[in-house]
């Protein structure tokens, strides 16, 4: 139910990057539990009211390419999704490795090791195209003249709901991590002219492990931080500072007109103030017109008592 002029949007996705997920036991850095990280991730989306269809996971999967790491990835990641009922997309980062990544998370051993990861996902009549960014032996981005020609003929037809690409090397400019522009996606215009005038609503992408929005082609991007470590975009006099905190995901909700994009913190804050969830039901039990007297107005009841809640 809608409290306010928008309907209910179509489509949920739980996008979540870098998991850098390693062989049980081995800690990143000697200190980062990326396992713990991941499993934090999938506990904060339980809590929502209204779990995703589908999480998309934009890449570096596995921070050595372990065969050991890929198969903890699905002991931990699959039993979650299947709670929720959502459907599980994996991306090609550049920590994976091609023939490693299909084996582990597809059960596919490829006739060619290098062949290019791409995919298509439909999602209650969403597309979401999974784009293989990764460069064998490089940390750095490329797309083949092949893949963008796959990639044209695929979205030649719109989908029912729009299509939404997945892909870990974001087209972004890097102003506040300027050291990312070496490993940065190259030749973005290339993708740029397949993108243009097509029906891909946004483009979800990780690699720079902190947040951040641009637009593409006239297409909004979203680059989703880490679940294992993340950068300090303001470090003091480091040219590149990783960090074990500010870790989170991001939701993307899509709607017939628009797409909404909500960063998701792994870490609790204590609550100043709130009210327990049974609220809701009393809220949907009011008219519009009674609920902005109770929820909208300065001096009502409702407001006067969030003030002096104790929080749980």
């Amino acid at each position: 139910m809608s409290f306010g002029q928008h309907p209910a949007p179509s489509h949920a996705i739980a996008h979540l990057s870098d998991p850098h997920l390693l062989a049980e036991g081995v800690r990143q850095y000697g200190v980062v539990d990326t396992e713990q990280g991941l499993r934090r991730a999938l506990e904060r989306l339980a809590h929502l009211p209204v779990p995703p269809q589908a999480l998309v996971f934009t890449g570096d999967l596995a921070d050595k390419a372990e065969p050991a790491a890929y198969a903890r990835l699905r002991e931990v990641v699959e039993p979650a999704a299947a709670a929720l009922g959502a459907e599980v997309i994996w991306t090609m980062g550049n920590h994976d490795e091609r023939a490693a990544y299909s084996r582990g998370l597809f059960d596919v051993d490829p006739d060619d090791p290098d062949a290019c990861q791409d995919r298509v996902h439909e999602v209650a009549g969403l597309r979401i195209v999974a784009l293989d960014t990764s460069v064998v032996g490089y940390h750095h981005g490329e797309l083949t003249d092949d893949q963008l020609a796959w990639l044209a003929d695929v979205l030649a037809t719109p989908a029912e709901h729009g299509t939404i690409v997945a892909m870990h090397h974001p087209p972004v400019p890097t102003p506040m991590l300027p050291a990312a522009e070496v490993i940065e996606l190259a030749d973005q215009h290339r993708l740029a002219d397949v993108l243009r005038g097509t029906d891909v609503r946004t483009i979800l992408a990780g690699h720079l492990h902190y947040s951040t929005y641009s637009t593409f082609a006239g297409i909004p991007v979203s680059v989703a931080s880490a679940t294992c470590y993340t950068s300090d975009p303001a470090p003091l006099e480091r040219f590149v500072s990783g960090v074990d905190g500010h870790q989170s995901f991001t939701m993307t909700h899509v709607y017939d007109d628009r797409v909404v994009q909500t960063i998701v913190p792994l870490a609790e804050a204590p609550e100043l103030t709130g009210f327990p969830s049974d609220v809701r039901s009393q809220v949907e039990a009011l008219t519009h017109e009674e609920r902005r007297e109770h929820l909208s107005r300065k001096d009502s009841a409702f407001n006067n008592e969030l003030e002096s809640h104790e929080p749980r």
